[in-house]
């Protein structure tokens, strides 16, 4: 017989004292702690039972622990010990009943040392049976006891752990119909009473405190909102009637079963988990404070005040199953009021068929009838619902042959559907309809259709009493006979030899081992220490107590607790990303800056494959998935970042998942036509390998549903899914196919199926290209030295569309039955993942010389803004300056630190301290340094010195540009649409020479002719005379955000946007002389290079496009796609252009000199760019890029704070 208590545990203050916010040491009285499992039985080396929950000290103590200055006092209510079950539920959806005692207890001498708490201190502590059965009135008064023999004044008469063990290891759960078990604690005599065979689920609760609570309407809305699977939060200050209300709910649905998140007591940190979108059910005590939570769509049930509420509405019970269901509550619970008009005699041969007892106290019968009640309200609802499974085995359910016959047996004539009929029929098809759908529903009809399942089954044995007139009582199993009695002895119980009595003062530790008490010594010994270090060196860093010392079981429950937090988080971020407005910048936002520090933060990858399964669970809770813009932008750069990090760990299964529900997500574009986000995810490399398609068509042959179907035909029709995708995907048609045909060879399908896949394929191949064009979106082939190759020609010229798109339905016939090897080795760039590729030999033009990557680290957030300090800035008549080269960078944790990169190991130069909030801009000149802020404030430094020399006060929001300017004169921009002039001698506002719309997010100024032009969120440039004191221009065309992306060089002006366009400026006319429309995404740099008015442009699409002047405007020449994310930054120089995109990707190219020091290739222009170096790419996102040409350096900012600066070391 397998036992009833499974373990006993002891949770509190452990060795290792932490904060709910992961603070260590010890702070205070009013502080809540972590709580930690102390001591349990059987120990943690026993291997009979599984280990304890690791997240169980949470969930007992779900307040965490607090110190206090005193004991159990009568006087203090709320100084009692406190008695309340708790039910965890485990993955496999099994529960584990919990029954807690929580009181304050001593603090342990030794922790009190180690810590500095003061003496005689008390903390929370927690006793707890841990149990397989839903026995809570067994398992609560087993525990009741063992807690008052531990304070009893009498004392035990064995050691209170010796007690314990025996009644963990010797009392059996009884065998359901047929034994009582009896057992002992000192003189208290219990019983474990045999839960019923066949009949009713066992629950050992009282639905009393439920009917209670709530009045007979909102219980019946919240039965309605269980049953509809909507998510539930039950408020109480007791969490006993948390647990009893949420346990009695889920009895009152059977036959059906709760099949989501179940948490009826959640612990106060998790709080953030009722924003999560699933269905769940959560108990949370009513002094946690939620006020800041959105909460849309929640069902709120106030125990206390017997209120409900929600945003959504609930769809009602029909009539007259509602009615009926709200009757028999009534007479159940208040039978003299309902039947106040009845006679005492009921006439002769009249029989009361559903007989509820009266004028009884609430007990057993009561629960009973109340359970009854609810499982006749389905054989009503559900009646005949076995005539419509459709498919025994599949159990598939005909939902709307179950509605038509419904609407019929209301037995009302066609014109009589109206009005109040037809609002009858409407209720009962919304609400049923949408209980045919829910995964209880799905459940119940998996488990009718076993036998096992079917021989129980209540609900049918119920519809057919009813139908043959008999009393519905007549379902449950007999109880005639009695209960055979089992009685569990300690042999070694009674007094002790001696006689001695057992008297504690406090909950006993049980006796450790000397591994246990060596391993809390060296924890308290390194707290004690790291006390006493941080006491007499105030100014050192902190020291990390104990990290190694965490058991499994707490390393564990630690990950399984961030696991469950990151993906909670994940999902309510993303349903507030959703509500991005127009006027939202959805790359600033808060929403998508947390969860893509989520998805880069964690080397596990939890946060990038929660992303993406969050996205699932809505798509499949109905969800239209179409985007707006700026939620298209978002969404597709945040899948793109999972994508390139789920890659690098290898992890297929979140690659596959993010392809998936890039394929359902869109947006409308101008005509509209839906664009898919997968369309925008075609420049990532992992799409070109082989492998990773024949994992996922194994994929989708391991989901297919229908394993009944013809191999060949299943076969064809899991092919035809992933050429879907890679249509969509913008895969070329001879990749595509080499790949398809590969993994049709592989499975043995015929020629038939082959000529039906390859139509396929470039029938959406054709409708893809009719309105996308030619895919130009190549990944980079990878030499063997694992450097980027040079391909000059790597992108498709825009010419060539037309000619490539006809010939893809013209010969797919003759290139399906060509065995010849050209067509094998078009693919040769295909790469298998057991290697890492090879490169051509044609790789000898690019410079074989080493290459220096440095990592620099000094800022505790995420590197905001940088800035490199030219020879321009500081070039004066003596000649250049020691500063030329250096880096200047700001970040979130409000800092400004200067870099010098010539001195290898020592690069941190100064750190500048005096901004509150984010520093979004840098500029400098020879002796300054000035930065702005979130804070709104300018402030200037000395670069020498390191002194703030002024603090500039003056915006009204915060700063997004600065420039330092000749004169000590210094221009600054801000959000709140103006920009000004300052004089830093006086530290005063000169003027403000220009005020936008809305706020400036770019500016670019000539000193030479006193231009200026700013741009922002207005999508209008702005150009203004300083000198003259006028407005020029206001130069209008965009449709979205200028973001960072406005260049300045003479009479041309260059501007980037949102809307996918650059567009070409005459400043002097103010007139637009070119627009640059060929990129998939938001144009976040651009570039002017003077020699040759040749124009670079960088896009979130990953592509760099090279333009000329010609004689009919502006002309794409090519494009290059080395690099897989966001473009950040292009600088341009005579001969080098430095590039650096937001995977940390950089690239350096080169225009090669003839021997006479001109410029090669002098009848050409930009197509004299040539790839000279990219540096081994390392995964990490960057925020900011800066280059020094002069020097060959590109140095990145990345989220995590960390500078990562490439120096290619070539001669020239």
């Amino acid at each position: 017989m397998a036992p009833i208590f499974e373990y006993f545990v002891v949770c509190g203050l452990g060795p290792e004292i932490r904060t709910l916010d992961g603070n260590k040491g010890y702070h205070g009285v009013g502080v809540l702690y972590l709580p930690s499992m102390l001591d349990q039985y059987p120990p943690e080396n026993h291997t009979l039972y599984p280990p304890p929950p690791p997240q169980l000290p949470t969930c007992v103590l779900p307040a965490g622990v607090e110190i206090f200055s005193t004991g159990f006092d009568v006087n203090d209510p709320s100084s009692s010990p406190r008695s309340y079950p708790i039910v965890l539920t485990e993955g496999d959806g099994s529960k584990i009943y919990v029954s807690c005692i929580a009181f304050r207890d001593p603090v342990s001498e030794d922790i009190a040392e180690a810590y500095r708490i003061p003496p005689n201190s008390f903390a929370d502590k927690c006793i707890c049976l841990v149990s397989r059965s839903p026995s809570f009135t067994v398992i609560r008064n087993t525990l009741e006891e063992l807690f008052a023999l531990c304070f009893s004044s009498d004392g035990s008469s064995k050691p209170l752990w010796d007690v314990i063990a025996h009644l963990v290891s010797n009392v059996p759960l009884p065998t359901p119909g047929r034994d009582r078990v009896l057992f002992a604690i000192e003189n208290c005599l219990l019983s474990v009473d045999p839960p019923p065979k066949n009949g009713l689920p066992h629950v050992d609760i009282s639905f009393q405190p439920l009917v209670q609570c709530l009045d007979v309407d909102n219980l019946i809305e919240l039965f309605t909102a269980v049953l509809l699977e909507r998510r539930i939060l039950l408020r109480s200050n007791k969490y006993s009637l948390l647990t009893i209300v949420s346990e009695a709910i889920c009895h009152l649905i059977y036959p059906f079963r709760w099949q989501h998140v179940y948490i009826p007591s959640l612990f106060f940190s998790g709080v953030d988990y009722i924003d999560a979108p699933t269905p769940y059910m959560m108990g949370l005590h009513s002094g946690v404070d939620t006020s800041y939570l959105v909460m849309d769509g929640v069902v709120v049930v106030d125990l206390e005040y017997n209120r409900i509420s929600t945003s959504e509405e609930i769809p009602p019970i029909p009539e007259p199953e509602f009615s009926s269901l709200r009757m028999d509550i009534l007479k159940l619970l208040h039978p003299k009021v309902v039947g106040i008009d009845q006679i005492k005699t009921s006439p002769a041969g009249s029989s009361e068929q559903w007989a509820i007892p009266c004028n009884q106290p609430w007990g057993e019968e009561q629960d009973l009838q109340l359970r009854l009640i609810f499982l006749r309200f389905f054989a009503s609802i559900l009646g005949g619902y076995r005539n419509f499974i459709e498919d025994s085995a599949a159990q598939a359910f005909n939902n709307q042959a179950f509605l038509k016959k419904r609407s019929r047996s209301t037995h009302q004539p066609p014109d009589a559907m109206v009005g109040f009929f037809f609002l009858i029929a409407l209720a009962f098809s919304d609400f049923v309809s949408q209980f045919l759908d829910t995964h209880g529903f799905l459940d119940f009809l998996e488990r009718a259709g076993s036998l096992e399942e079917s021989d129980s089954n209540l609900l049918d044995k119920l519809q057919d009493a009813i139908g043959r007139g008999q009393n519905p009582m007549s379902i449950l199993p007999s109880s005639a006979t009695e209960p055979e009695i089992v009685t569990i002895s300690d042999p070694n119980g009674g007094e002790s030899r001696s006689g001695a009595k057992y008297i504690y003062d406090r909950f006993p530790s049980n006796i450790r081992t000397e591994e246990q008490e060596e391993k809390r010594k060296q924890i308290l010994a390194a707290a004690s220490g790291a006390f006493e270090y941080i006491k007499n060196a105030p100014s050192s860093p902190s020291v990390q107590v104990g990290k190694e010392a965490l058991s499994p079981m707490e390393r564990a429950a630690e990950r399984e607790r961030m696991v469950l937090d990151i993906k909670v988080k994940l999902q309510g971020l993303w349903l507030r990303l959703l509500k991005l407005g127009a006027t939202d910048d959805p790359l600033s936002s808060f929403e998508y800056g947390t969860i893509l520090a989520l998805i880069e933060s964690d080397a596990e990858g939890i946060g990038g494959s929660g992303f993406v399964e969050c996205i699932s669970e809505h798509i499949h809770t109905g969800w239209q998935c179409q985007l707006t813009d700026e939620q298209f932008i978002a969404v597709k750069e945040l899948l793109k970042t999972a994508i390139i990090l789920a890659t690098s760990r290898n992890d297929m299964s979140t690659v596959r998942d993010a392809l998936e529900v890039s394929a359902e997500m869109y947006r409308k574009d101008n005509n509209n036509v839906p664009d898919f986000v997968q369309r925008h995810l075609m420049s990532l490399s992992i799409w070109e390998e082989l492998r990773f398609w024949e994992g996922f068509f194994d994929y989708l042959m391991e989901r297919s549903s229908d394993k009944s179907a013809n191999y060949a035909a299943q076969v064809t029709s899991q092919l035809i899914l992933v050429a879907s995708h890679m249509a969509g995907l913008g895969i070329s048609d001879t990749d595509a196919w080499y790949m398809i045909e590969t993994i049709s060879e592989k499975n043995n399908i015929g020629y038939k199926q082959l000529i039906q896949l390859r139509g396929f394929l470039t029938h959406i191949q054709q409708l893809r290209v009719g309105y996308w064009g030619v895919s130009s979106v190549k990944a980079p082939s990878i030499s063997s030295m694992g450097l980027s190759s040079p391909r000059p020609k790597d992108g498709t010229d825009e010419n060539q569309q037309p000619a490539e798109a006809s010939v893809v339905g013209r010969s797919w016939v003759q290139s399906m039955f060509s065995r010849d090897s050209s067509r094998v080795n078009s693919f040769a760039r295909v790469r298998k993942w057991t290697s890492d590729g090879a490169s051509d030999s044609s790789a000898a033009g690019q410079k074989k010389l080493q290459t220096n990557v440095r990592v620099l680290r000094g800022h505790n957030g995420a590197v905001t803004a940088l800035h490199c300090v030219t020879r321009r800035e500081v070039w004066d008549l003596v000649g250049d300056r020691e500063d030329a080269g250096f880096f200047i960078s700001g970040s979130t944790d409000c800092m400004v630190k200067i870099w010098d990169p010539s001195i290898r190991g020592s690069e941190l130069r100064a750190t500048l301290e005096g901004h509150k909030r984010t520093v979004r801009a840098i500029s400098s000149d020879r002796g300054k340094v000035v930065s702005g802020s979130d804070d709104q404030t300018v402030i200037v430094w000395d670069k020498q010195t390191t002194q703030l020399l002024e603090e500039l006060k003056g915006h009204e929001a915060q700063v997004s540009c600065v420039r330092m300017l000749s004169g000590e004169r210094v221009l600054t921009a801000a959000h709140d649409g103006t920009v000004k002039m300052w004089d830093v001698r006086t530290d005063t506002c000169v003027a403000t020479v220009g005020r936008c719309s809305s706020a400036v997010l770019c500016m670019e100024y000539d000193d030479s002719t006193g231009i200026l032009a700013a741009a922002g969120r207005d999508a209008v440039a702005n150009v203004w005379d300083i000198r003259a004191g006028k407005q020029m221009h206001k130069l209008s065309g965009h449709t979205k955000w200028i973001r960072r992306s406005v260049r300045m060089v003479g009479d041309t002006l260059i501007t980037g946007s949102d809307d996918w366009t650059a567009r070409v400026w005459s400043v002097s006319r103010g007139t637009c002389d070119a627009v640059l429309a060929c990129h998939a995404g938001p144009i976040l740099c651009v570039e002017y290079s003077a020699a040759d008015r040749g124009i670079i442009t960088g896009s979130t699409d990953g592509l760099l496009r090279f333009w000329e002047h010609d004689e009919g405007g502006v002309k794409c020449l090519r494009n290059d796609t080395i690099h897989s994310a966001s473009i950040l930054s292009i600088n341009a120089g005579e001969h080098w252009l430095g590039v650096g995109a937001a995977d940390n990707s950089m690239s350096l190219f080169n225009r090669p000199q003839d021997r006479l020091g001109g410029v090669a290739g002098s009848g050409s222009k930009l197509p004299g760019w040539q790839l000279y170096r990219t540096p081994q790419k390392m995964v990490a996102m960057v925020r900011c890029v800066a280059s020094d040409l002069e020097r060959k350096r590109i140095c990145s900012g990345g989220r995590n704070g960390v500078l990562r600066l490439w120096e290619a070391t070539i001669n020239i």
